[in-house]
């Protein structure tokens, strides 16, 4: 008889999807460097106009994100809600995505679905 899952041994599960395979930390890193770079261009650089460099935390973080403003826009907030919320959204967006890719790394490997035995096939 199967012994129910417990709540804890699912948590462990799903952060070893997010952060426990090279693809999702490749991806978090260059997420993280991502929002390095746009900080620094924000606070220390000077532009005559507008910098476009926060744009590039949204295609990486796309196509989660926009599910996330387009939820936004169906409440009838202004255009993309509060500060918080884009952040908010923003980091959300990045953690599913880095679950879903380790998820699928894992899928691709065989999965936990795979049984192992001791003896080789055939022996």
């Amino acid at each position: 008889m199967n012994k129910p899952v417990t709540t804890k041994q699912h948590l462990r599960a799903m952060a070893r999807l997010t952060f426990g395979n090279a693809a999702s930390l490749i991806y978090l890193g260059v997420v993280a460097a991502t929002a390095v770079f746009v900080t620094v261009d924000t606070l220390f650089v000077a532009h005559e106009d507008a910098s476009f460099s926060g744009v590039w935390l949204f295609f990486l973080a796309a196509p989660t994100v926009f599910l996330f403003l387009l939820g936004t826009a169906m409440w009838g907030a202004d255009a993309a809600g509060p500060d918080w919320y884009m952040y908010l959204a923003l980091i959300v967006s990045v953690l599913v995505q880095s679950f879903v890719l380790g998820w699928f790394v894992r899928l691709l490997r065989g999965g936990a679905g795979r049984t192992r035995s001791a003896h080789p096939q055939g022996a």
